[in-house]
């Protein structure tokens, strides 16, 4: 059991050797090569995003007073219509009863003004008043009247200022915090809470200018359905819809903006909580090769291909800017047919002639080797 141990621990410094770092010593110039093939890949591409209710209402009050009554709390679902708060009304309510009692009074006054012109139009009907004492008590009546309209008017104006004092939700949704306690002197200057409709989400998220470029000229509905990772790394269960597309560059950016669209129905998602955005796509015909076998030098990436005469050639590649860590697919320097060395590359230089083998033939040399290796070659390796 020892033996098979350090045998396989020799075996994976061996390998580790002929990767981007080296290659075994196998007394020959001999270095796996492979055929570039095509295959369809499953790409993804991720955004940062932001989400947000599909409305958020901002809580203020229109008039200043102290609270008096929190009848919600923190994450409460409302109604609209519903009381949220009360602030202390005394006053409003002393100026409702004060334009009532004004109403009342102008309501006597017409009742009064319409007894004394119904009663001139009697006498001047039978000659006993000219025109002129009836156009009088018909322009009093008028008068009251008028007297009467303003009054319910300023009745009205003290009922709504009384209404103030009742803070309303404006919407249905999610309380969210609550910044103050009764017994706080408010104003319309101050945000008492918000109120969000979260049984649906809008994402908000940016592309660059030319990829909102190809997404306009295929339109929305061309895009697949999307994922939102969570904050926690999580992927949320029901995928999103991209529904909307800004219509202006963000200057400071190049960026424009998308908004996709995700049901709620477990209020997992809360209004200006962070994710990512995840678009899936399928490329298919995709050359990809393991990242063990590229260099990169200044931002640009190289392979060496197998030219003529067995001679290796420096290559420059362009690859999508998504990976997986491991692999990439390859947008340009390859194609189908062309060969590259996949192991050993930093012990290759520009011109360099060759002996290509297969890469089964290559492991089985290393396996070859790790069982030849000596006690102080073993040492050796496991310094290496």
């Amino acid at each position: 059991m020892n033996k098979m141990m350090m045998f396989a621990a020799i075996a994976v410094t061996l390998i580790s050797c002929g990767g981007g770092g080296g290659r075994p010593n196998f007394g020959d110039n001999e270095y796996p090569v492979v055929t570039v093939g095509t295959s369809s890949a499953d790409m993804q591409a991720t955004f940062p995003a932001t989400i947000k209710g599909v409305q958020d209402v901002e809580i203020r009050p229109k008039v200043q007073g102290f609270i008096t009554q929190i009848n919600v709390k923190e994450g409460q679902t409302v109604s609209a219509g519903q009381t949220l708060f009360v602030l202390d009304n005394s006053t409003y309510q002393a100026q409702v009863r004060q334009a009532q009692a004004t109403v009342n009074t102008a309501q006597q006054q017409v009742n009064t003004a319409q007894l004394t012109f119904e009663n001139s139009k009697q006498l001047h009907a039978n000659k006993v008043i000219g025109d002129y004492e009836l156009q009088t008590t018909q322009n009093a009546f008028e008068s009251a009247k008028a007297q009467l309209a303003q009054a319910q008017a300023a009745l009205a104006s003290a009922r709504e200022m009384l209404s103030f004092c009742y803070v309303k939700s404006p919407a249905s949704g999610v309380v969210g915090t609550l910044p103050y306690k009764k017994g706080a002197l408010v104003s319309a200057s101050n945000s008492l809470t918000t109120v969000s409709n979260i049984s649906s989400m809008d994402v908000y998220f940016s592309v660059t200018e030319k990829d909102a470029m190809v997404i306009s000229q295929k339109g929305l509905s061309s895009l697949p359905p999307v994922k939102l990772q969570l904050a926690d790394g999580s992927i949320y269960t029901n995928e999103g819809t991209v529904t909307k597309m800004s219509g202006v560059i963000d200057q400071a950016t190049g960026s424009v903006q998308l908004i996709a669209s995700f049901v709620n129905p477990e209020k997992k998602l809360k209004s200006g909580g962070a994710g990512t955005i995840i678009i899936p796509r399928i490329a298919s015909s995709a050359i990809i090769i393991p990242q063990s076998c590229v260099m990169e030098v200044q931002n640009k990436k190289f392979v060496y291909t197998l030219g003529k005469d067995n001679k290796v050639v420096y290559t420059e590649i362009k690859v999508d800017p998504q990976d997986d860590g491991n692999s990439y697919i390859v947008t340009d320097g390859l194609k189908a047919g062309d060969k590259y060395v996949t192991n050993g590359v930093t012990k290759l230089s520009d011109g360099m002639e060759i002996v290509p083998i297969t890469p089964e033939r290559y492991q089985q040399k290393i396996n070859e080797q790790a069982k030849a290796m000596s006690a102080g070659d073993i040492v050796g390796a496991m310094k290496k």
